[in-house]
């Protein structure tokens, strides 16, 4: 699936950038097998969370210019019956049919 390598690459241009390995941009997107161009589309939005990304010409490797952390967490399993309440507001919305291809107007208040 698509949003996990995209989990797993956020965490690996982490910790690359964390131990300044990252090597030049050409390197750096080579290694996570991805554009250059795709590298400083992805480098430009974890920067417009605040993260002070900066490059070193000379160690030719990102680094942080202070302190950041990346947490990337997922959580994947079945709700209870309460969890499920909180999560839509007392309402069930869809049933299980709907996620199997064949949508059914349930709707439980």
């Amino acid at each position: 699936m698509k949003l996990f390598c995209y989990l797993d690459r956020i965490t690996t241009i982490n910790r690359l950038i964390n131990q300044e390995r990252t090597g030049c941009p050409d390197q750096f997107a080579t290694r996570l097998r991805i554009s250059r161009t795709r590298l400083y589309e992805i480098l430009d939005e974890i920067k417009s969370y605040g993260a002070p990304i900066a490059y070193d010409k000379t160690r030719q490797t990102y680094y942080y210019e202070r302190p950041f952390e990346v947490s990337v967490k997922v959580n994947i399993r079945p709700l209870n019956i309460n969890e499920e309440k909180n999560v839509n507001a007392g309402c069930i919305f869809f049933s299980k049919s709907f996620f199997s291809g064949r949508c059914q107007n349930t709707f439980a208040l």
